[in-house]
């Protein structure tokens, strides 16, 4: 198999990190961005000139464009694009910020968004190329206490479906990847947290119980790498895959009440149409 030239956001830990790991012991070549490259160092420094590290704050267009360029001239090409970089917004909706909103929709949505975009040129003139996009099942259900970080993540979901459909015809593939709970550092020192408000301390306390029994035992981050890999390899890639154990039960049973919903107020929707009989 020939081997593939990563551009990944967000290396410094996590998902971001470990999946790097697995496309360099492979023998693949990686571009891995942070904010701060001394995370990247050992990397480095095991890897030799198969990696290379680049400060980059997603949020910031015009450095996107640039680093994303500087990647492409380095190694000549880029065949799969990571948007990783991303964190978790806590808070309930009416606790959050104007600035911790923006600052959430920045990273975590226009920051893939311009990675995408950046990125596109250069897939469509090579002939293809494969996006994968870090989602979470909270792109697809939603909970409480996350609501704005769930915001980011069902619209990364709607402009990936439709990205999708635009770019197939270039030979471009595109994968939501859509991860449960995993150890990493999403909900501890990367999180940020809003200005708590004491009328919602009881619906906190009932949604963090809820939480501890979905979540159950977190995955592992290492053991993603051989997912990804795999999905990265497939010749006919998944449009959205769910990593770790219970977002399909999650799923099924939200997707189960929204089609039970819709079918009971269907009499209503037909009538709101305004067609004559």
């Amino acid at each position: 198999m020939t081997s593939k030239i990563w551009f990944i956001t967000g290396t410094s830990r996590g998902f971001g990190r470990e999946w790097a790991i697995a496309a360099l012991d492979r023998g693949d070549r990686v571009a891995a961005t942070a904010r701060d490259t001394a995370s990247l160092d050992d990397l480095v420094d095991k890897y030799g000139d198969a990696i290379v590290a680049f400060s980059l704050d997603v949020a910031d267009r015009e450095a996107v464009f640039d680093v994303v360029g500087r990647a492409h001239d380095h190694f000549g090409r880029l065949d799969v694009v990571v948007n990783n970089a991303g964190y978790g917004q806590f808070g309930m909706i009416e606790e959050i910020s104007e600035q911790e909103a923006r600052a959430q929709i920045e990273t975590n949505l226009f920051g893939a968004l311009w990675v995408t975009q950046a990125a596109l040129p250069h897939l469509r003139e090579q002939g293809g190329g494969h996006i994968i996009q870090v989602s979470s099942i909270g792109g697809v259900s939603a909970f409480p206490n996350v609501g704005v970080y769930n915001a980011s993540k069902w619209a990364l979901e709607g402009f990936s479906q439709s990205l999708a459909q635009e770019t197939a015809a270039f030979g471009i593939k595109v994968t939501l990847v859509e991860p449960a709970a995993y150890d990493t550092d999403w909900a501890g020192s990367s999180a940020r947290h809003a200005t708590p408000l004491a009328a919602y301390d009881d619906v906190k306390k009932h949604a963090a119980e809820q939480r501890a029994r979905r979540v159950g035992t977190p995955g592992r981050p290492e053991a993603t790498r051989d997912a990804i890999l795999r999905v990265v390899d497939a010749e006919r890639p998944p449009l959205r895959i769910f990593f770790g154990d219970g977002p399909l039960a999650i799923a099924t049973a939200d997707y189960e009440s929204r089609l039970a919903t819709w079918r009971e107020w269907e009499p209503v929707s037909v009538a709101a149409h305004g067609k004559e009989t």
